[in-house]
């Protein structure tokens, strides 16, 4: 990334390290307000990406990044959590498919899901249930997490007998959805239902003429770096056509 930075300089690009609190699409040039200044442009490119959701409980801040993660994909194969009992907490298809990928490196891998059923896809419950290596832990939430320098255990209460009982585990990776970085946008943009932008078929257009979307914020699916990169690319090509015609 420092190396597509240090590109973009080359090319006379400005980067200004800013938060954004808010835009104005409402009339050309578009408005990009920050806390120090206020950018104008003609066309815009939406690229905050989306965010993991995150559960909240005593010591789940204090082992976030110390046994804690929300990707199993980035952190599952850290020294850390070789060999060692897992858990994942979710119920839908990215919980299935981060325990089964766990167990490439995982001793043994828990579903902690606050249901009595699943809500992902039948193939993707049938792998994760059929795994001699995952245990799931049914009506159950984790209510605590403890340990020393790292992540060592949970507390985890079951919901239907309220026993709180003590699972050893040496990591616990969230799946429980993302959340799309579009609150600035203050409903400039249409969104679909869980707030991610929505583009028109086969191009990263929105529905404001001269505003594309590219990467997480309007991919729900495939989130993977390469579609992100595909988009901002695309993104690019249009954006110059655009200005030259």
């Amino acid at each position: 990334m420092d190396r597509c930075r240090s590109q973009s300089l080359r090319f006379g690009t400005q980067v200004f390290t800013e938060t954004v609190n808010k835009v104005d699409f409402s009339s050309t040039p578009f408005k990009i307000t920050t806390d120090s200044k206020t950018v104008v442009a003609d066309t815009v490119v939406v690229a905050t990406g989306a965010v993991a959701k995150r559960l909240h409980f005593s010591g789940s801040d204090t082992f976030w990044n110390r046994g804690i993660s929300a990707c199993a994909v980035c952190d599952g194969a850290a020294p850390i959590f070789r060999n060692k009992p897992l858990a994942v907490i979710g119920g839908g298809d990215s919980a299935m498919e981060e325990a089964n990928f766990l167990t490439k490196y995982g001793s043994k891998v828990y579903i902690i899901h606050r249901r009595d059923t699943f809500r992902a896809s039948k193939i993707m419950q049938n792998r994760a249930l059929t795994n001699p290596k995952i245990e799931v832990l049914w009506n159950s939430v984790t209510e605590e997490a403890y340990g020393e320098r790292s992540l060592t255990g949970l507390k985890v209460r079951n919901m239907v007998t309220d026993e709180v009982s003590d699972l050893k585990v040496s990591g616990l990776f969230f799946a429980i959805g993302h959340e799309p970085a579009t609150k600035f946008l203050d409903g400039q943009l249409e969104l679909d239902s869980d707030g991610y932008v929505l583009t028109k078929p086969g191009t990263t257009q929105t529905s404001v003429r001269g505003v594309f979307a590219a990467g997480d914020v309007q991919d729900k699916k495939y989130r993977q770096a390469i579609t992100a990169a595909g988009t901002g690319s695309f993104s690019c090509f249009v954006i110059f056509v655009h200005l030259q015609f």
